[in-house]
């Protein structure tokens, strides 16, 4: 099939080429090799595909092969491939003139490319270079940031051996598959599910198949709790730390770090920060369950004994494996409701106990409370409908808010209180009734919190011994949240997250991440970017172009060359050796200790994967939006005028104003801002465009040979389902901060 293309020869006199395949010879096998043919202004550059088909499979009008086997599949994509490249190579170029052989030499790299990664043995077992490697899973792994900088990661023959990855999204599953098995080789499993689903736990221990896991890491989604984003009720994201946690108690690994948005810090006056840290409290050493059961036994007196048994139910609870849980939980509420069965008499008679209102909301609440299975799918599967309907700011919101609210284990406490209260309770059954309250809310609490039951009825040399065993039965040593900047640790970006690390009590504390960069030697936006800047507005790169700093910079050449720096790996400035952080990205900080199976590729979705429908580049996921001529004009004024609040006046008077609430304008010689998921918040600092996938992910500190896979971008409500690869990439970890954490874990782990 001929293509009509534009190309300038070095005449500079625009004619017409074109591109198409033909057979040559068979040979003794039958087989004839395809050849590529570019026909321009009667010149010819002839190049061999590499690949072979008999004649009979090949249709010469179409020049493509037929029937529908994956032989046949794969081999038109790799034609189609190459009839792209020429394309862009001819047409889309910035580089207008061209002799035949330029364009030869072009594609036989892409060809030779393509010939060299296409055929490999994928997934095989990590091989230990270093050591005995340290196991991590890594939960809401997203893109894998977390992932890239933990086997990055080393320290004293120590290293990371990645075990699972798990999120809900097909596409970052698709991106963890090419990255880590394909191209890595790797045996790292993905488990997409969603992780409040109630055979999760089972799914991802039969992923581990029985390895040990020394660290899990992971950040649960934020945007329910983000300072940037909507706070909503019962989100579906909202509670998802909790889910987290309960992996924790099962895996036990040495460390965990869990990372979040600064904003869960004040989140609700910082009650949720401290939900958290009360959270990673409760998780106990189940060895040390029988030493804390003694001193209740030890501790209980005839006043107390009911509150101290409902106490070592609830201690016992802790021990039960998930599956055991929910009839442990009925056991502990059929306890209190028997209780509650033999005093009724005595605070009510038969009629009042049949018909009162009060002990009928008792007795129902009790039933409630024991099937807290039941409604906890419940209210999961209303909370989901309620997200995919988008249930938010409107008259239906507060109606489901309402009713999520009265399901939940405080809100029937709460009632079965006001009950309690309600009744005419002889004064000498109120201690029975009050010990009733007592005992629901020591259910409904965490462990740290039930515990301080305890406290309040010992003495002082009670509390010390019980301080004691506390210290012995915690599992995790934890003060307080760690705030790190990622420009801290050779990031370009000024991208702030909290991270809780849990510390197993036989493991060193860790309370901090000491940062790899001082403040003066923090890497900048332009060291990141400045050799991808040779790309236009509507156009897309698949290999890289030489950026000539001193013609494209005049008479800042000299300023802006002075910004680049020679680094180690994780960003430090080094007087010799090293890498500039641009050669970082391009060489790859993975390199050194993985041998590749194959290079970087590109595929739509995973039937195009499994097809074999790869496009195996230099250069990976730089492509620029189509901008309008308004829309290009508008970003001039904001990027000459410095920012897009002091473009306001010029765009009033151009008639460029936009409703966009922000712009954020880059400065070549300093970090970021917080790198989002919509790349149209940047402006790039040299030319009035948007970010490609590329240069969002070096601001990240993602190597460019990490691909993004599947859609470039999405809209509208189909952000709520899918994970393009802007959104990949703007949720995610940055690298090299995740590196500095697994580096100080593996310099402390025993």
């Amino acid at each position: 099939m001929s293509v009509n293309l534009s190309v300038y020869v070095k005449t500079s006199v625009k004619i017409m080429a074109t591109i198409n395949f033909y057979l040559d010879k068979p040979d003794k096998k039958g087989l004839s090799p395809i050849h590529l043919r570019i026909n321009c202004n009667g010149n010819q550059v002839k190049l061999a595909t590499g690949q072979k088909i008999k004649s009979k499979n090949f249709n010469k009008t179409k020049q493509r092969a037929t029937g529908t086997s994956y032989e046949t599949r794969e081999i038109n994509h790799y034609l189609n491939f190459l009839n792209e490249r020429a394309d862009e190579i001819l047409h889309h170029s910035n580089k207008k003139v061209f002799d035949k052989n330029e364009v030869k030499a072009l594609l036989n790299e892409h060809i030779e490319n393509y010939k060299e990664n296409n055929n490999v043995n994928l997934v095989k077992e990590q091989i230990s270079l270093y050591g005995k490697p340290i196991t991590f899973v890594d939960l809401f792994a997203g893109a894998g940031g977390f992932s890239e900088g933990f086997l990055q990661a080393e320290h004293n023959n120590k290293f990371f051996d990645f075990i699972v990855a798990n999120d809900i999204n097909e596409n970052c599953e698709l991106t963890h598959i090419v990255r880590y098995n394909h191209q890595l080789g790797l045996d790292a499993k993905f488990l997409t599910q969603d992780i409040t689903e109630p055979d999760f736990l089972d799914n991802l221990l039969e992923k581990i198949d029985g390895k040990t896991i020394d660290v899990v890491c992971g950040g649960p989604p934020c945007q329910s709790f983000s300072l940037a984003g909507k706070r909503k009720k019962f989100d579906k994201k909202d509670d998802l730390f909790s889910h987290y946690l309960e992996v924790i108690k099962v895996l036990q690994p040495k460390y965990f770090v869990m990372e979040n948005v600064k904003g869960i810090l004040t989140k609700e006056g910082g009650k949720i920060k401290e939900l958290i840290i009360n959270e990673i409290n409760s998780i106990i050493d189940i060895n040390e369950i029988p030493l804390l059961i003694a001193f209740i036994k030890k501790s209980r007196t005839e006043s107390n004994s009911f509150i101290y048994d409902c106490l070592i139910k609830k201690v016992e609870l802790e021990k039960l494996l998930e599956k055991d849980k929910d009839s442990g939980r009925e056991e502990y509420i059929n306890f209190i409701d028997n209780r509650f069965r033999k005093i009724t008499p005595k605070i009510a008679d038969y009629k009042t106990s049949k018909t009162d209102v009060n002990i009928n909301t008792i007795r129902h609440g009790f039933k409630l409370l024991s099937r807290t299975k039941q409604w906890d799918k419940l209210k999961r599967d209303i909370i989901k409908e309620k997200d995919y309907c988008n249930i938010d700011s409107d008259d239906f919101a507060d109606a489901f808010t309402d009713f999520l609210t009265e399901i939940s284990p405080e809100s029937i406490i709460s009632k079965i209180e006001t009950s309690f209260k309600s009744l005419k309770i002889p004064a000498t059954f109120k201690k029975d009734c009050n010990d009733i309250i007592t005992a629901l809310k020591i259910y409904a609490t965490s462990f740290d919190e039930s515990i301080n039951v305890l406290k309040s009825c010992s003495n002082v040399s009670q509390k010390k011994e019980l301080n004691s065993i506390l210290e012995k039965i915690r599992l995790y040593k934890i003060k307080k949240p760690f705030v790190a900047n990622a420009s801290n640790y050779g990031v370009p970006q000024n991208r702030e997250r909290v991270l809780f690390i849990g510390c197993r009590k036989d493991q060193k504390f860790i309370s901090e991440i000491p940062s790899t960069v001082s403040e003066d030697e923090k890497v900048t936006i332009f060291e990141a970017l400045y050799d991808l800047d040779f790309i236009g507005n509507n156009q897309e790169a698949h290999r890289y172009e030489l950026v000539d700093i001193s013609k494209q910079y005049n008479g800042t050449a000299k300023k802006m060359a002075s910004l680049l720096k020679k680094r180690s790996v994780d960003g430090k400035p080094i007087s010799k050796g090293g890498k500039s952080y641009s050669e970082w990205s391009k060489n790859g900080r993975l390199i050194e200790r993985f041998q590749p199976q194959t290079k970087p590729f590109y595929v739509k979705n995973s039937e195009a994967l499994e097809a074999g429908e790869k496009y195996f580049d230099l250069l990976n996921n730089h492509k620029t939006s189509n901008q309008s001529e308004t829309v290009i004009k508008r970003l001039d004024v904001i990027l000459k005028n410095g920012s897009y609040k002091d473009a306001q006046c010029e765009l009033d008077k151009c008639g460029l104003t936009s409703n966009k609430r922000n712009y954020n304008v880059l400065k070549p010689n300093e970090q970021s801002p917080t790198v989002m998921t919509i790349p149209d918040d940047y402006i790039h600092y040299n030319t009035p465009r948007a970010l490609t996938v590329r240069e969002m992910a070096r601001l990240q500190s993602f190597d460019d040979s990490f691909v993004f896979q599947g859609k470039r971008s999405t809209g509208g409500n189909n952000r709520k389902t899918e994970v393009p690869q802007y959104t990949l990439v703007g949720n995610a970890v940055p690298p090299l901060l995740a590196r500095a954490v697994a580096s100080e874990i593996l310099k402390n782990i025993k």
